[in-house]
């Protein structure tokens, strides 16, 4: 019997070409392995590791580190670290329902958060380099994800039916009433969003210049004098967790607000708004409590967060799950328009 004759251009394309598609899969690919990298990056927080070439920067055994300040130094990194990695996650999903939604069915501002969110997200590795410290399995890892970054945003806006410019990020999905339920739920995740982009940017600014604030220092009960002669290193090491922390805020606050903007009201959308929203926020603010740095003025911006993004998810449910979900001009149906490869 003989073998299936396959299409000319099944006959032509490369093996590579092949396995990158339209270029979703691997900005998919991207979303869950930062998904992973972020749980990682959890994992260590949790049982409270350094990695090896942490401490071999440092120049002093880990235990050593711990037992300064009742231990509150480790503290501290580790705090960071929680943080940084809940960011991640969160982005990472984000990422996901970019590629798998808006972008599967052709919408260009889904393509152009990706690329905006992912500038400020990659770039956030040179954040840190100022003070001297290159973070080897943080520059591994963004050397294998950015081409994958890369290849898929390429491959994907070529496939871009119809207007693909940047201002398709200006206009609004919601056709309601702002002053509505669905309005004031949307405008308080919007707020949550933009605050994250302006407290990541605070975040990598203090990381680049001070690294402490008021607050930090009092907690660690030692003054950066301290710090230093406990080790010249150690200082660089936290400013890298600082800068890659605010850095990844930034990236995922980005990614949020033009999800909660340009995105069609749909139960995807919410899903994937609390997922990302109820992982960050568990990490940022409950890791707090647990090494006993509670200090109101610290932790006072990520609780007026954790306000709006519970309000306004509870207000926006209505709009996102039910049957009349209200429609745009811009954005008139939830049609898959896929995208040939």
């Amino acid at each position: 019997m003989p073998s299936p004759k396959l299409p000319p251009a099944a006959e032509q394309a490369g093996f590579l070409a092949t396995l990158a598609g339209d270029g979703r899969r691997l900005l998919t690919l991207v979303g869950l392995s930062l998904v992973l990298s972020g749980g990682f990056a959890l994992f260590l927080a949790a049982t409270r590791q350094l990695l090896p070439h942490d401490v071999a920067y440092l120049g002093v055994v880990a235990s050593e580190i711990c037992g300064a300040s009742d231990g509150r130094i480790l503290h501290f990194m580790f705090h960071d670290r929680a943080a940084f990695g809940g960011a991640v996650v969160a982005t990472g999903l984000l990422y996901a329902w970019l590629a798998e939604f808006p972008l599967r069915q052709g919408h260009a501002w889904a393509w152009w958060v990706l690329l905006l969110s992912g500038i400020l997200g990659f770039s956030s590795f040179l954040a840190y380099l100022g003070y001297g410290y290159f973070d080897a399995w943080h520059g591994t890892a963004t050397a294998l994800l950015l081409p994958l970054f890369g290849v898929g945003l390429g491959r994907s806006f070529r496939r871009l039916p119809g207007p693909r410019q940047l201002r398709s990020v200006g206009q609004s999905a919601f056709a309601g009433q702002w002053r509505s339920r669905a309005g004031v739920g949307r405008a308080c995740l919007l707020v949550m969003g933009l605050g994250m982009v302006l407290a990541g940017f605070t975040i990598v600014a203090v990381g680049m210049t001070s690294v402490f604030v008021p607050q930090d220092l009092h907690f660690l009960n030692l003054t950066t004098k301290q710090l230093m002669v406990l080790s010249p290193h150690l200082i660089p090491l936290i400013a890298h967790d600082r800068a890659g922390f605010g850095g990844a805020l930034a990236s995922c606050g980005v990614a949020l607000f033009f999800c909660v903007w340009c995105g069609a009201p749909s139960p995807s959308l919410w899903q994937v708004l609390a997922l990302a929203g109820g992982v960050g926020f568990a990490t940022a603010i409950g890791v707090h409590p647990l090494i006993g740095y509670t200090d109101f003025s610290h932790l006072a911006p990520a609780f007026v967060g954790l306000g709006l993004f519970v309000t306004g998810l509870w207000l926006s449910y209505p709009s996102m799950h039910g049957p009349q979900r209200q429609q745009s001009p811009y954005y008139p149906d939830e049609l898959p328009r896929t995208v040939s490869a």
